[in-house]
């Protein structure tokens, strides 16, 4: 495939010229076949919306070029010669099958996709986007288990990264093991330079593809493994959805490129987090996902949380680590062997299925828990010098809150938070002043009749929904946080009105009240 660099570049403006003037949007997409055969084509099943246009057809009700468009690359339906000329008039047929997206059915007469190209749109801390996404044809399309050298397109994985993404200005950005380019091109609207690095030549191709379709011009492709690519380079931020899928190394498993790092066990996202230092500048954020083993009593480190906390441990980051979903090891195997198009009930799915087990009982293996590392270097303009060093490890197994453009302003917010909690002592704590987070609320619960509450919860709306325990000092602490008075005077305060002991009290409330400044509860003023 000529792709980067073979193909001149006139035919992608071409094709960007196209998507453009045929509206071929989310939105049209979606309103192609309606929400039950959307909700359906999301699930792997393509039946409801084929359905769908097969009575539009029926009804005389001639399709728009967006729809042509939907019918060709989303549904992979082949399309007549003069259908694709129709859909894409300035690219034309020919066009398309010179850059590959389109080739001829046997038999002549109709073209089919080579490619999937869909539009994509998101939020994020820079307001509203979309894009076209070209990628490898999916399972559905293809019938079968992917080729090894298979590039994923906008998945569940990406969504959730872009979503953790911070997205402050800064110089450079390193996206490690780019795929499509997805995430270099989420970094692009905030980086001025973005590095995005890929094993596979395949991959690289296709993600120039897409930055030019795009019209992102900032953008530089690398090849090779992990950090070789950028030898001594350092950035301001890394993001990484790297290949963390924990596969046998045993002849006869397919070792997917988009997915398998090559390593036994967790040893990838290992090597990613702890190669991150050498890598950032300093106040350098890194962000990535990972899977991590849990093993059997008496193993080894048998806590993946653990086992995480020892690969950060020597590196003199910051960590902030969250565990989003814990599997046990057949459930894992199932899941990944399904995911290269292997269907369960055939013989293939089986001989996958004992190599994987065979393997997690080798090293003891009897969980897989999945989840989000960000780590930070040392330093920084921001960062005050005798800030303690960020060390949290959480299990956070449930939902989010209400987050449009992400969860990247909440990490963000949350690091200043931390360091403006950690550089004060208690005295200087108590001098300051704080205010709650327009997003947070009291809840009270009260047996019938009784004139004080039973319970008393304070609830986040944003970031991961987080919920605190209220005590009476402390629910009058938070109420009281209007931004008029210092912490020390709403304790002063609260001790009188409650007749306890204004030092007792401030011992109790002020490592609660830290940690509710950490999560984003409360919000410093000065």
């Amino acid at each position: 495939m000529r792709l980067n660099g073979g193909v001149p570049s006139p035919l992608i403006a071409a094709l960007r010229r196209d998507l453009v003037t045929s509206s071929f949007s989310v939105q049209t997409v979606g309103e192609l076949w309606g929400e039950t055969a959307a909700a359906a084509l999301f699930r792997g099943q393509r039946r409801p919306a084929l359905n769908a246009l097969y009575h539009r057809r029926q009804a005389g009700i001639p399709l728009t070029r967006a729809e042509a468009l939907a019918t060709l690359f989303v549904l992979n339906e082949p399309l007549e010669h003069s259908a694709v000329d129709t859909a894409l008039p300035q690219l034309t047929s020919a066009g398309a099958a010179e850059l590959g997206l389109v080739g001829p059915v046997e038999g002549g007469g109709r073209f089919r996709a080579l490619l999937d190209l869909r539009p994509y749109s998101f939020v994020d801390t820079s307001g509203a986007g979309s894009w076209w996404i070209v990628s490898d044809l999916g399972e559905l399309a293809v019938g079968g288990p992917l080729e090894v050298d298979h590039v994923l397109g906008v998945g569940g994985a990406s969504t959730t990264l872009s979503s953790l993404m911070i997205g402050a200005d800064v110089d450079t950005v390193l996206d490690l093991g780019t795929g499509c380019g997805i995430q270099a091109m989420h970094a692009s609207r905030h980086a001025r330079r973005v590095v995005a690095t890929d094993i596979s030549a395949r991959a690289l191709r296709l993600a120039a593809l897409n930055a030019e379709l795009n019209a992102i011009d900032n953008i530089e492709f690398r090849l090779g493994s992990l950090y070789e690519p950028v030898q001594d380079d350092r950035f301001d931020q890394i993001v990484s959805n790297p290949p963390f899928v924990i596969t046998p190394r045993r002849e006869g498993v397919p070792l997917y490129e988009y997915r398998d790092g090559g390593l036994e066990g967790d040893a990838l996202v290992e090597t990613v987090i702890r190669g991150a230092a050498a890598h950032l500048t300093p106040g350098g954020v890194a962000q990535l996902l990972g899977n991590w083993e849990y093993r059997a009593p008496g193993a080894p480190a048998t806590s993946g949380i653990d086992r995480v906390r020892g690969w950060v441990s020597p590196t003199g980051l910051d960590a902030w680590v969250i565990e989003r979903e814990l599997q046990d090891a057949p459930q894992y195997a199932e899941t990944w062997i399904r995911d290269g198009g292997t269907r369960q009930g055939t013989p293939q799915f089986e001989e996958l299925y004992a190599a994987w087990l065979d393997d997690f009982d080798r090293r003891g293996v009897t969980q897989v828990g999945f989840g989000y590392v960000l780590l930070r270097a040392p330093g920084g303009a921001t960062r005050r010098p005798l800030t303690p060093r960020l060390s949290r490890f959480e299990t956070l197994h449930g939902g989010r809150g209400e987050n449009p453009a992400g969860l990247g302003e909440y990490f963000q917010t949350a690091l200043a938070n931390y360091d403006w909690q950690a550089s004060r002592d208690d005295q200087s704590l108590l001098t300051s002043i704080v205010t709650y987070a327009p997003d947070v609320t009291e809840e009270r619960h009260y047996w019938p009749g009784q004139e004080n509450p039973t319970v008393m919860t304070l609830r986040q709306g944003s970031g991961f929904a987080r919920t605190v325990p209220l005590d009476t000092a402390l629910a009058a602490l938070v109420g009281a946080c209007d931004g008029d008075l210092t912490i020390g005077q709403l304790c002063g305060a609260i001790a009188h009105l409650l007749e306890v002991d204004e030092e007792a009290l401030v011992a109790d409330v002020l490592p609660r009240l830290r940690q509710l400044v950490d999560d984003g509860f409360l919000l410093p003023l000065q």
